[in-house]
């Protein structure tokens, strides 16, 4: 008896999974690919920064996305400029956009790289940590 019970709990999770996945907006068929893993990238304030992400169709039918990156954080935000993306299946075609870490950013703030496309967006496991570009040394020194 409990084994019917069992039986028919995991047929209606499997009919739900599979009904979500068929009523879930597919018409993005874009990809991220990501050749250099997750990682935080320290920055000075002012600095210079270069974002490179490669896209994918993973779909049937060709497409075009208008893209845009924007690094968020509590304390700083920045965003890029908005970008066309025109793309046959299969194809693949990387963008890139060059930036400068705010002059006010304060020392120790992150801010997440975040790529918006069409109405939908997804957060990147890459960060902007800031540091002080002060660097102490030491100067002179005696013992007597």
């Amino acid at each position: 008896m409990a084994k019917k019970y069992v039986l028919a709990v995991f047929i209606a999770v499997l009919l739900a999974v599979a009904a979500h996945l068929a009523i879930t907006d597919r018409s993005s068929a874009l990809t991220f690919a990501n050749n250099y893993g997750d990682t935080v990238v320290n920055k000075i304030p002012g600095a210079p920064y270069k974002v490179s992400i490669t896209f994918k169709n993973t779909g049937t039918t060709e497409g075009s996305w208008v893209v845009n990156i924007a690094l968020e954080g509590d304390t700083w935000s920045q965003a890029g400029t908005p970008k066309t993306l025109h793309l046959q299946p299969g194809e693949t075609a990387t963008l890139t956009w060059n930036g400068t870490v705010p002059a006010n950013a304060p020392v120790d703030s992150v801010a997440r790289l975040i790529v918006y496309y069409d109405d939908s967006f997804k957060a990147l496991n890459w960060w902007i940590r800031i540091v002080s570009a002060a660097k102490l040394s030491i100067h002179s020194s005696s013992l007597e």
